[in-house]
């Protein structure tokens, strides 16, 4: 296929410069301006060939910076006489994105084998409610061991959200008392529910 000028498309020249093909031979010898400017030229391409194959917009850009990158680390591979600078580059974006693709279907369906073989215990809500109650139940017999002032610190600061100045506000004692009496409160309803045994 030819351009305008009758050259073989892909081997023109821009109007502001060199095309792909004299770039990417610039590159090989290790010229930063001329990979510039051939990311400039060629990126909008990678870009969309990664993404129709990704589908992902931010893994598409991800992928299309690693294909840039390779670009610009294997230009010394770029055989002009087997075919253009494009071509190229979008088999290097082809290969790249479907690579990532069959990576992120491996890694689901290791994630999904994983469950399969996974020997946990499906949410029972029944069961789950009735220990819910329970513990409740016991939690009220607990609160009835204690002595009034422990009870009314307990349920102020841990059930209400007070701080220990508000609860002893509330309670019309002095902050150190309602601290102690917290602190004995909470020690007796850990010996009462079990906890730590």
């Amino acid at each position: 296929m030819e351009d305008a000028t009758g050259r073989p498309a892909g081997e023109t020249e821009a109007a502001d410069g060199p095309g792909p093909e004299q770039l990417l031979v610039a590159v090989a010898r290790g010229d930063e301006r001329a990979f510039a400017r051939l990311y400039d030229q060629v990126a909008p391409q990678v870009f969309g060939l990664v993404q129709r194959i990704v589908r992902d917009a931010a893994q598409s850009e991800e992928v299309s910076q690693e294909v840039l990158v390779e670009v610009w680390r294997s230009a010394t591979r770029y055989r002009p006489e087997r075919g253009g600078a494009m071509t190229w580059i979008l088999t290097l974006a082809h290969r790249r994105a479907v690579d990532r693709v069959r990576a992120a279907q491996a890694a689901a369906d290791r994630e999904a084998k994983v469950g399969r073989q996974a020997p946990g215990r499906p949410y029972d809500e029944v069961s789950e409610t009735v220990l819910s109650r329970l513990e409740q139940r016991q939690l009220r017999r607990c609160l009835t061991t204690l002595t009034e002032l422990q009870r009314e610190s307990v349920l102020l600061t841990y059930y209400r959200g007070y701080t220990y100045r508000q609860a002893a506000g509330l309670l019309e004692a002095p902050t150190a008392t309602v601290k102690t009496r917290l602190r004995d409160g909470l020690i007796r309803l850990r010996d009462c529910l079990g906890v730590g045994r």
